[in-house]
């Protein structure tokens, strides 16, 4: 057996009547976890290597329990404590390697570990995420298969309920399966599983995060942070503003924004930006976008492709109100976040 592993991790999901998985709960996933413990979970699941899923009974999530508590992991011990009492599918996931995706257990279990803030944006293999993730309705009663939601409507009605439908979408809002010490966020429906929120951000009502994609640290997020995207400390996005990702038209360009960058309100970028830059309000930054290069004294130097300006620091952006032409200058000073205003105590 190799002595290398990827994740492991025990959960409880939800499957429609053709006994099909739409969701995976995992509670306490790990990263890298210790060889030793995959070959002791192994000797009691009948693991034999590679990108497993072994769905559970009451007594393997018992015999998993008391192996957990031996080697003093209490999390994962409560976990399956609980597991160990429901009629629900559980399941254990265990990936060797960080390979292509094979089925919905496997996905959601990534999707967990982005934001359990155990990997990062673009470090982990997501290849055929998509046809993995059902269509679900998420609702006040967990996901529901699309062709059980009228049934399902109906029979809450009869017993005089009414089964809130809150989104139909791929994927879940994360904090239904995970909430990051240090963050606050204002919409949860707004945050998809699968987003890394840095300790320390706050995600304001028409903020936006999707999965594959965050923050690190303290920033303030009132635009929206597309797939792919990741946001360097101390930024701030402001209201309405957008980052174009690899999945919105941003072909195989990866934006990241770098550290104390500020986008204006409704403005956004399809460049990746260094450190210390700033967008001005309303301005919308392709990577074709023809920009004029001012010197110290404001003086046009040349005019280039945004694209040729990407990941470089302390520039600023604005569109001239006369002309009309896109200028940038080099910066001097850096924009800093409101200690204040941002602190989650």
């Amino acid at each position: 057996m190799s002595k290398e592993f990827f994740s492991i991790a025990a959960g409880i999901g939800t499957k429609n009547n053709k006994g099909e998985w739409l969701e995976v709960f995992y509670p306490a996933p790990q990263h890298k976890p210790n060889p030793e413990l995959v070959e002791a979970v192994a000797a009691v699941t009948g693991y034999a290597g590679g990108n497993q899923v072994i769905e559970l009974d009451s007594a393997t999530c018992h015999a998993l329990e008391e192996l957990f508590l031996q080697r003093n992991l209490l999390e994962q011990t409560l976990v399956l404590s609980s597991l160990e009492t429901s009629s629900n599918p559980r399941v254990l996931v265990i990936l060797e390697t960080d390979a292509t995706l094979n089925n919905t257990p496997e996905a959601y279990l990534k999707l967990h570990l982005l934001s359990h803030r155990l990997v990062k944006p673009h470090s982990i293999n997501l290849e055929g995420i998509f046809p993995l993730l059902p269509n679900v309705a998420w609702t006040s009663e967990g996901a529901i298969d699309l062709e059980e939601l009228p049934h399902r409507q109906l029979q809450a009605r009869s017993q005089g309920r009414v089964l809130d439908v809150q989104s139909v979408d791929k994927f879940p809002r994360m904090t239904n399966y995970v909430v990051p010490k240090g963050v606050r966020i204002a919409d949860t429906a707004r945050v998809r599983l699968g987003a890394y929120i840095g300790k320390g951000t706050t995600v304001m009502h028409e903020g936006f995060v999707n999965f594959n994609a965050g923050t690190e640290g303290k920033n303030m997020v009132e635009g929206r942070i597309s797939a792919g995207i990741w946001v360097g400390e101390g930024s701030d996005l402001g209201g309405g503003c957008s980052t174009m990702g690899t999945l919105s038209g941003g072909n195989n360009i990866v934006v990241s924004i770098g550290n104390n960058c500020l986008i204006g309100a409704n403005a956004g970028i399809n460049i990746p930006l260094g450190d210390r830059c700033t967008i001005e309000a309303g301005l919308y930054l392709t990577a074709g976008s023809k920009v004029t290069v001012l010197d110290k004294d404001k003086k046009p130097v040349g005019t280039v492709k945004a694209i040729t300006l990407a990941n470089q620091s302390d520039l600023m952006f604005w569109r001239n109100s006369q002309s009309g032409a896109i200028e940038c200058l080099a910066k001097k000073t850096a924009f800093e976040l409101n200690e204040e205003l941002h602190a989650h105590n």
